[in-house]
């Protein structure tokens, strides 16, 4: 009986110790809340998806965007981005542009203790994102 209580308390612990997975996930949908230390206009739609080819792309409010990117832990950098070429309103261009600018100059991510998803550039405040709903 010592042996199998011995055995079962070192499964139990060897679990806890497991590394849970990482909250910013490939293939996963994200949208955009804040822009530094503004949020988003009201009814504006800015998303991300990290691609498991290394390519992120998603909506920047008027136009779809693409980008290369690499992931190495909390590393996270972005290439060149690129975007269809509609137009839309002035103050939701202006948003886009703000976001595809930042989005450029991350270069980490962390997540905070309710789950969102922040992309930090080298200095300034992040971007922030939610996991979309499944």
């Amino acid at each position: 009986m010592k042996g199998l209580c011995s055995g079962a308390l070192l499964a139990l612990l060897l679990a806890g110790c497991a590394t849970p997975p990482s909250p910013l996930q490939r293939e996963r949908g994200y949208v955009l809340e804040w822009i530094g230390e503004r949020p988003l206009m009201d009814y504006s739609h800015l998303s991300l998806t990290l691609g498991s080819d290394g390519r992120a792309y998603g909506n920047a409010g008027c136009n779809h965007w693409f980008a290369s990117y690499t992931l190495s832990g909390q590393q996270l950098s972005f290439g060149k981005v690129g975007k269809t070429r509609k137009l839309c309103a002035p103050a939701l261009m202006e948003q886009e542009q703000r976001f595809l600018a930042e989005l450029e100059k991350v270069q980490r991510w962390d997540a905070s203790a309710q789950g969102q998803i922040r992309f930090w550039p080298a200095s300034g405040q992040a971007l922030r994102f939610w996991p979309e709903d499944d």
